[in-house]
């Protein structure tokens, strides 16, 4: 599979890291990763299935994590504060974030794309939708909520992640290892979990990037963000609304709601899968993106039946 990567210059100081999988004459589409991960969490197989169906894949690292520009001199934002008043501790807001996304279609000289996001990543795929609705073919929301209070994780899953994510790193293996605790919270119970996967991109990650810090100014960009359902009531783009029956991270409330605040928006849930992509749903997963993809564009769309799983 062909890889081309790049950078999106943002304004005068935000530089956002993309790669462009596949032909670039491809119907355009967009990953947008979650809280805290980088671009390489969507899994080079899973893109593949998305190049084979005709898609050119973008995937690109948010800002502050990966290779995009980190906001070290903000520091890490005052929990107590950061509830208390949320707007006045975020450093930036999903807006920005939803900017950048659009300034990886600008960079790649796509007049729209396929918008696909999940998690955080679907909370900003969702603000693409609302304030750029002529870049946005098409919007796809994997496991993702439309407000962090609708869906919002229970305090046990919230002391399990935290308990996982404080732990200090010193070198890559301690990170591999607590890629693959963390992944275990998320992991899908329907579904086989693939440790070694896990285990192999926590380390390429801390290849990547070894600074933890910038998750936390993502959460404060997200809690300080409104509820979103007045504004998806006009979202016109064609929409499908992906989420696991068994997320503990963002229970399927999140989903649900989405789904009802965008017209005409299809939701689809799968039994066993919890806050992650189980390799088993790849392959459904495409064939509802590639359908989605078909109805925007007015052309029969149909996915590849002998594609892997």
């Amino acid at each position: 599979m062909n890889v081309i990567p790049g950078v999106a210059h943002i304004g005068d100081n935000i530089d956002i890291a993309y790669e462009l999988l596949g032909p670039p004459d491809g119907e355009p589409l967009l990953l947008i990763m979650g809280m805290g991960s980088q671009l390489i969490e969507w899994p080079d197989a899973f893109c593949a299935k998305l190049v084979e169906c005709g898609f050119a894949v973008a995937r690109f690292d948010n800002r502050d994590v990966g290779r995009s520009t980190h906001f070290h001199a903000a520091g890490v934002p005052n929990p107590v504060r950061l509830f208390l008043t949320p707007a006045a501790v975020a450093h930036y807001r999903v807006e920005d974030l939803a900017a950048d996304a659009v300034g990886v279609i600008d960079a790649l000289g796509w007049a729209s794309a396929h918008v696909v996001g999940v998690s955080m990543g679907g909370i900003v795929a969702q603000v693409v939708a609302i304030t750029a609705p002529e870049r946005t073919r098409t919007l796809t929301v994997i496991s993702s909520t439309p407000w962090w209070r609708v869906g919002r994780q229970k305090l046990r899953t919230v002391a399990r992640a935290a308990l996982v994510y404080r732990r200090r790193v010193h070198r890559r293996e301690d990170a591999a290892r607590r890629a693959v605790d963390m992944a275990r919270i998320l992991a899908s119970p329907g579904y086989h979990f693939d440790a070694a996967m896990c285990r192999e991109i926590g380390g390429r990650a801390y290849d990547r990037d070894p600074d933890v810090n910038g998750v936390q100014r993502q959460n404060a960009a997200v809690i300080a963000s409104p509820d979103r359902r007045p504004q998806l009531a006009g979202v016109r783009s064609p929409t499908l609304v992906i989420h696991g029956e068994a997320d503990v991270m963002i229970r399927p409330e999140g989903g649900r709601a989405i789904a009802a605040a965008v017209p005409g928006a299809r939701l689809v849930t799968y039994p066993g899968m919890n806050h992650d992509l189980p390799r088993e749903l790849w392959a459904p997963i495409v064939e509802e993106i590639t359908q989605l993809a078909g109805t925007r564009s007015g052309a029969k769309k149909t996915p590849r039946s002998d594609l892997p799983t």
